[in-house]
């Protein structure tokens, strides 16, 4: 028997909506039994911003305890799922900080032939989500990564509609993760564990 498929959930979240998928995509993963790290990047903006906005702030002291990425939990791992709100349709730059810290593994082909998958979050319904996602994948066809997107493999992604990855709209944080997200989250989770498992065990 081939060891359980190593997952890595490395998102980034400033009031909560990104953090909240990334523990759904986390459980899921561990109930499909991969070993599962959840990570968060590491916060760039100055604490002024931060305590200029309540969320801000709340989500900052709640995520406190959790873990912040490092390279070598992406090399540690099997298969990485990346988070992140939209940015004027690209992804946050302290998640963009974190995969441009990956340039030693990269140059030592320590990125090639793992799984990745992203899931975002916007504020409005057209703020982003696929150019976002889509931005994100740019970066593991440089790591040589094989891409696993939902696509519309099971009824629920024809409830979300977004076949790049798990996306929320947080309507300026009045719209809470709703099951129609977890359901698309859980799916993507189980996705992901189940075709990086096939790959290690092709691989072995």
């Amino acid at each position: 028997m081939t060891t359980p498929v190593r997952l890595a959930v490395i998102y980034y979240s400033s009031t909560g909506f990104s953090a909240e998928i990334a523990k759904e995509i986390s459980e899921a993963a561990e109930k499909a039994g991969a070993e599962v790290r959840l990570l968060k990047a590491a916060e760039l903006a100055p604490e002024a911003a931060i305590a200029s906005n309540q969320a801000w702030a709340a989500h900052a002291a709640e995520s406190a305890g959790v873990p912040e990425a490092t390279a070598a939990d992406v090399e540690w791992a099997d298969a990485i799922v990346f988070g992140t709100p939209t940015r004027f349709g690209n992804i946050s730059s302290q998640l963009k900080q974190f995969i441009d810290t990956l340039g030693g593994l990269w140059a030592q082909g320590k990125l090639a032939n793992k799984v990745y998958s992203g899931f975002v979050t916007t504020a409005t319904a057209h703020g982003g989500q696929e150019s976002t996602l889509l931005a994100l994948y740019n970066s593991i066809h440089h790591f040589g990564g094989i891409i696993v997107s939902p696509g519309y493999t099971d009824p629920v992604k024809f409830v979300d509609g977004n076949p790049y990855g798990t996306s929320h709209v947080d309507a300026q944080g009045n719209n809470p993760v709703g099951e129609q997200t977890r359901n698309a989250a859980r799916h993507q989770a189980e996705r992901v564990v189940q075709v990086a498992a096939a790959l290690k065990a092709g691989l072995a």
